[in-house]
């Protein structure tokens, strides 16, 4: 458990409630030490957790500040973080732009998904400012507390993965409502063609958890069956190309500012 005091702005949203829940119940920080914001000023949190309508309140009563907002929201927080650690989960806006709207002494930029509220989340971070060993062995367990997590060398690295690992379950939905269409297309009752659908991406998914995917990928395509022609299939339309044209494209959008 950690003695600093984390103030969160936008701690009611599902994003920063999903975080302040998770840090709660896996005794990282306490409740004293908890401070989250919202424009009502209240909300159902755990006994001890202080909630403000005032930002710059939660600010200066803070060590950290975690900006969970909406990007387009930003500029209307107007808030003075001099002196202050800001950790910021938005997509494009970068450090700079941050450090010089709040004048914070260090900005980090993460990019955690949707999987955070099942605490599965993959957030890579990056700091502008100077952070000691400690404070990032802090900042890294913290973002542990809802999945796994990575302090990546630059900020360009935030603005890709901000279109790769910052989607969340966006690609596997994609993916699993394409098979359920096309199963219902060749004829598979709605009902089966969904579920065959999700089967395939959940578990899927968890498989991979324990396996590296090429050399999966190697093992299926080795049967020369059914697996390898559709794998085969799908290569030959160049899907890697689709892929990553999909989170080039996303990617730019974050590098230019949303």
């Amino acid at each position: 458990m950690t003695n600093k005091t984390l103030g969160i702005i936008g701690g009611t949203g599902w994003l920063g409630k999903a975080i302040a829940e998770s840090l709660l119940d896996l005794e990282f920080i306490r409740p004293s030490d908890l401070l989250i914001s919202n424009r009502s000023g209240s909300a159902d949190v755990a006994p001890g957790v202080r909630v403000l309508s005032d930002n710059q309140s939660l600010v200066d009563s803070s060590d950290i500040v975690v900006l969970s907002v909406r990007p387009e929201q930003f500029r209307a927080l107007q808030i003075d973080a001099r002196g202050k650690t800001l950790v910021s989960l938005m997509a494009g806006i970068s450090a700079s732009t941050l450090s010089a709207a709040t004048g914070a002494r260090v900005v980090v930029r993460a990019m955690p998904n949707a999987a955070v509220e099942i605490r599965q989340s993959y957030t890579p971070w990056f700091v502008a400012g100077s952070l000691t060993d400690e404070e990032r062995d802090w900042l890294q367990r913290l973002f542990e507390c809802v999945g796994t997590a990575d302090e990546v060398p630059d900020e360009d690295c935030i603005d890709y993965l901000s279109a790769l690992s910052g989607t969340g379950p966006a690609f596997p939905a994609l993916l699993c409502a394409a098979l359920a269409s096309q199963a219902e297309a060749a004829g598979i009752p709605a009902r089966i063609a969904q579920r065959a659908a999700r089967a395939v991406v959940v578990g899927g998914g968890q498989l991979l958890a324990t396996r590296e995917p090429k050399a999966l990928l190697d093992a299926l395509m080795a049967y020369r069956g059914v697996t390898a022609a559709a794998l085969q299939s799908m290569t030959g339309q160049n899907l890697e190309d689709i892929v990553g044209r999909a989170v080039q494209a996303g990617a730019q959008v974050a590098r230019r500012g949303l």
